[in-house]
């Protein structure tokens, strides 16, 4: 049977994915299909070009670098997060991203955004996307009211955990019977309802997809989280979630809590090692 590795997204919160994926790929457990949203796509890379530790470096060590994470960006490029600095600068120039691992590895990638317009899934392959992956990525790390949309295809591309927030059941159509999902909140948490939807009406007049989206997000978060639940206890997922709250929120940028948060996924893997090594039989 085939295992997918679902990840899912969270900001800053990705930092607990990074220590967990860290500890796959010590463990030398590269599963050979891998879906993301958001900052589950952004770790998915650097597991996919077997970087151990490019993770961590890139969010902790340049956390409080302004070019990364700042309100000065949002004047800048609309984005609080500087997409420049993420998907150009530090990739290409101050922790170099090992493209030609990631576009010869034989591992499936899949990242999923949501088409602003309409607020459906739109999910692209590494294979399908080429040379233009990582502008995908980008797409998918955009949240509303914090960044401006990616524009591929005639489409207006935002953030994919909005409108599939853990991409399981996109996993499961694929063919993977089971599933390693690593998720960024404890077991008890619960998103409720949106709050913003008058905001939101007045900052996206014309994209009545997104809206609805957004208003409906708790119901689609929750319930996905009672399918995991699910598929936990019938043997068919292994579910890595925070064993402990540690209260980071998605813009944090405290190295001290980002590196707790980083230990924590890392341990939490390492608690499923048995379990996690019986799949890999």
């Amino acid at each position: 049977m085939s295992i997918g590795l679902v990840l899912e997204g969270g900001g800053m919160r990705g930092v607990y994915t990074a220590g967990a994926l860290d500890y796959l790929m010590e463990r030398q457990l590269y599963y050979p299909y891998v879906i993301g949203v958001s900052a589950g796509a952004c770790n998915a890379a650097s597991y996919i070009s077997k970087q151990i530790g490019r993770n961590r470096i890139v969010t902790i060590d340049y956390v409080r670098d302004p070019r990364y994470l700042s309100y000065r960006n949002l004047l800048r490029e609309k984005s609080i997060f500087g997409m420049k600095f993420i998907f150009d600068e530090i990739p290409n120039r101050l922790v170099p991203f090992d493209y030609d691992t990631f576009y010869h590895s034989e591992q499936q990638f899949v990242v999923g955004t949501m088409d602003a317009l309409s607020g459906e899934p739109v999910y692209f392959t590494k294979d399908a996307a080429g040379k233009e992956m990582f502008d995908i990525v980008q797409a998918s790390s955009s949240l509303p009211f914090i960044s401006v949309p990616v524009v591929r295809d005639g489409r207006e591309l935002l953030d994919g955990g909005i409108c599939d927030p853990i991409p399981i059941r996109k996993s499961i159509a694929d063919g993977n019977e089971r599933n390693v999902i690593i998720l960024t909140q404890v077991k008890s948490y619960r998103k409720r309802p949106f709050q913003w939807g008058w905001l939101a009406r007045r900052v996206y007049p014309n994209y009545h997809g997104l809206i609805n989206v957004m208003e409906q997000r708790h119901k689609t978060y929750n319930e996905t989280l009672d399918y995991i639940d699910e598929l936990e206890r019938t043997g068919k997922a292994i579910v890595i979630r925070p064993s402990l709250d540690l209260k980071v929120g998605r813009t944090e940028k405290n190295p001290v809590k980002l590196t707790g948060l980083y230990e924590l996924g890392y341990r939490d893997a390492q608690r499923l090692q048995q379990s996690l090594d019986k799949w890999a039989l």
